[in-house]
């Protein structure tokens, strides 16, 4: 199962607040302990959300908002993409991350079989499948 760990935004984080030395190597090390365990598939952080944007969708319309954008413990500051056996054992995983404050949501990732019923010949799926192969070999 895959799972997103979404780290939520501060006001340090969305002031362009990089952290300290000593936090990046605490980071470091249990990045590295996740890459050990071969559960960590990706993770960054994210500049705040003044350099991003917002896409609109209304039917065929198309609004562009520029950040930042308010409500800080709504916004993403970084994230994990982690692979496990379950829900409990993500959520194990994340209780040692080395946060002395903030949030950090656990969201399930979708895999194929979840499409099944939408997709009853497997079609789109293979269309998918084929995707991810051609993603992994660009890379």
């Amino acid at each position: 199962m895959k799972f997103m760990a979404i780290v939520k935004s501060s006001a340090e984080s969305e002031a362009g607040t990089l952290p300290s030395e000593q936090e990046l190597a605490e980071m470091g090390k249990y990045n590295e302990q996740l890459v050990a365990a071969g559960v960590m598939l990706a993770g960054e952080g994210l500049h705040p959300s003044d350099k991003g944007a917002r896409i609109n969708y209304d039917g065929d319309k198309r609004t562009v908002v520029d950040g930042p954008f308010s409500g800080t413990k709504e916004l993403v500051a970084g994230f994990w993409l982690l692979e496990l056996k379950s829900r409990e054992e993500a959520v194990e995983w994340l209780k040692r991350a080395p946060f002395r404050e903030g949030q950090v949501e656990l969201r399930q990732v979708h895999s194929d079989e979840d499409f099944a019923p939408s997709d009853p010949t497997g079609e789109l799926r293979a269309a998918e499948q084929r995707l991810r192969q051609t993603i992994a070999a660009q890379r």
